[in-house]
């Protein structure tokens, strides 16, 4: 039983079984009063427009007759009664539901506010729950935006705490509400090429820093979505050939590339910039060895220096690239930051 259907059950299960409840005795307590000469569906009725209050001529004569009198005062008084507590606890429902959604809207937008160096995916469709599920594997701050509550709804069940704006991204004032000008990446990753384009568009013009990744199908549209902003355009068609091959010709990295990503601890190739105005530092003393992360790589001026040596000096604006768990990651950035 889904929890909604649970819910209806606890609230109203006990005032519709009194309800049924008086309609029997009603039909059988007229039947006695009036006799044979009435039948069961007479008596029922007689029940019936007597705790709905319509009004019409009574059915079962009970005009000559004080226990059929009491009778009915007693159907009437308690039959309405219960109408008028299940109407009543349908309107607490209904009140209480909208209050609820209303401070929850609150509570969110507050906690949307806080947020700063967060990444904003537009479009949590099947393209967007994997990438805003790699942000929730790997320890980073998100929200969503989608016109499809059904979406939505599906990604929270897996992530219930995630913040989330239901309306088209490609609107200024959603992204305004997102933190456009806080954040630190936007995905755009709907369904359409052309949502993608504006989206990236709207973007670029609210945060000229922010980073775009865009979701693009049609080669069309690649040096359209390039040209209005985005850092990075993702052909999934293009990537899903080049995972075919690669799945043919070196089965075996895919398969390790395919066990970090499906990684519980959130094992994943990192990068992290050397902040600026940062005093150059020997690798050692840097980031000293740990089980939670391995320096793989270094990126020093457009140039790669794999396997870095203890004795390598990092300076600013250099780029780590690690093998690092979501707490390995921000040990590093911690260290940096000091």
């Amino acid at each position: 039983m889904s929890p909604l259907l649970k819910s209806f059950y606890r609230t109203y299960a006990g005032p519709m079984a009194a309800l049924v409840l008086l309609h029997a005795i009603g039909t059988i307590g007229y039947r006695l009063i009036g006799g044979a000469k009435y039948s069961l569906l007479d008596c029922f009725y007689m029940t019936f427009i007597t705790i709905a209050t319509i009004g019409y001529s009574e059915v079962v004569d009970v005009s000559g007759s004080t226990v059929g009198r009491l009778f009915t005062v007693f159907i009437g008084f308690a039959g309405i009664g219960t109408v008028y507590y299940i109407m009543a606890k349908m309107t607490m429902s209904l009140v209480a539901g909208e209050v609820n959604v209303a401070l929850r809207r609150q509570k969110m937008q507050k906690r949307m506010s806080a947020l700063k160096n967060h990444y904003i995916v537009c479009g949590i469709g099947r393209v967007g729950s994997n990438v805003a599920h790699e942000l929730a594997v790997t320890g980073r701050q998100y929200t969503v935006i989608d016109t499809n509550q059904a979406h939505i709804d599906a990604f929270r069940e897996r992530y219930p705490d995630t913040l989330f704006l239901h309306g088209d991204a490609s609107e200024d004032h959603l992204l305004v509400e997102a933190g456009i000008e806080r954040a630190a990446g936007v995905f755009a990753v709907t369904g359409e090429d052309s949502k993608n384009l504006v989206v990236t568009l709207s973007a670029k013009q609210l945060n000229p820093a922010v980073r775009i990744v865009a979701r693009c199908h049609e080669i069309s549209y690649i040096e359209k979505i390039r040209k209005v902003g985005a850092d990075a355009i993702v052909s999934p068609d293009f990537t899903g050939g080049m995972r075919i091959a690669s799945s043919m010709i070196r089965p075996q990295v895919v398969g390790f590339l395919d066990e970090m990503l499906r990684s519980e601890q959130g094992l994943r190739v990192e990068e992290v910039d050397i902040p600026d105005r940062f005093e150059g530092n020997m690798l050692s003393g840097l980031v000293p060895k740990s089980p939670d992360y391995v320096v793989v790589a270094v990126r020093v001026k457009g140039r790669w220096q794999f396997n870095p040596q203890d004795d390598f000096r990092v300076q600013s604006g250099d780029t780590l690239i690690l093998m690092a768990t979501p707490a390995g990651r921000r040990a590093v950035e911690q260290r940096l930051a000091v």
